[in-house]
């Protein structure tokens, strides 16, 4: 499904803006590109998909959706929820549930050893898609997305897409070695992302991770962000608000050039993001 180019102006910048966000309300962004694969295959190939994170996730919400349309069976392990969280009506938890999503809390002393034992005993209609929907399988819809930017007459030589697992990363790296390709850890430090990317394939040199200036805590809300994510709405365009603003940080500081920006998609989780910021009182 191709997704259009939006034009937007920060801090004096002009950027463009590849708008993976419209295409769907819950399975769009990265995580579209991501199961592109799967989308394509047929429904009765599998009966069941099992995945595990973080209930901000927006694999999990996508992964959800797909299911959905499918019509497979989803589980979801995750740590231990609070209370409130369960009881919330709104974000990606909240609708991922509402998709069917079968939620399995794993107690954390167990839960790392819980994970490693998830691909054994597995029957053929079942399948696994790691934390974050970082697959191999993933290739395939990256390969797409880099002929759409290929074939869009944009004539700019750099990109910029933020990273988790660093799969997207990656991947359109791979598949645009003509382009620079900016990402940046969202998810633990430098050294975490880079093992999670060489796990799938050897980094190429046209990947460039740029470095925060100081260490962020993934998913916690920061002042500075928030500004980021408010200019960024003043353009025109919304943005998720956990991985969008770092990476926005990240390019306003340290690059000077035009850029493509893929858009991760994820703004579902605005609200319960935003609910954050109150509670902190930066709102």
């Amino acid at each position: 499904m191709f997704s259009p180019i939006s034009k937007i102006f920060l801090n004096g910048r002009s950027f463009y803006v590849k708008r993976d966000d419209l295409i769907d309300p819950f399975l769009a962004g990265n995580k579209y590109r991501k199961l592109y694969t799967l989308l394509q295959i047929q429904s009765d190939k599998f009966n069941k998909i099992i995945s595990y994170g973080g209930t901000q996730s927006n694999a999990m919400l996508a992964i959800a959706a797909m299911c959905k349309n499918k019509n497979w069976e989803f589980t979801y392990y995750t740590k231990p929820l609070s209370a409130t969280q369960k009881n919330e009506n709104y974000g990606n938890y909240y609708h991922a549930k509402n998709l069917g999503m079968i939620h399995v809390e794993i107690q954390e002393k167990f839960y790392k050893d819980f994970i490693a034992t998830l691909r054994f005993n597995l029957d053929e209609k079942t399948f696994i898609i790691d934390q974050g929907g970082a697959v191999a399988q993933a290739k395939k819809g990256l390969e797409v997305l880099a002929d759409e930017i290929r074939n869009s007459g944009l004539h700019v030589n750099s990109l910029a897409t933020p990273s988790g697992t660093g799969t997207t990363a990656l991947f359109l790296a791979l598949s645009l070695p003509e382009y620079k390709v900016y990402t940046t850890p969202c998810v633990g430090d430098s050294v975490y992302l880079k093992e999670q990317m060489e796990a799938l394939h050897e980094i190429p040199k046209n990947l460039v991770i740029l470095e925060p200036e100081k260490k962020y805590h993934f998913a916690k809300p920061y002042k500075e962000f928030l500004d980021i994510h408010q200019k960024l709405l003043k353009s025109g365009v919304e943005f998720d608000m956990i991985y969008a603003p770092s990476l926005w940080k990240c390019l306003l500081e340290q690059t000077d050039e035009e850029i493509l920006y893929i858009h991760s998609g994820g703004v579902s989780g605005n609200e319960s993001m935003l609910s954050r910021y109150k509670q902190k009182g930066f709102l």
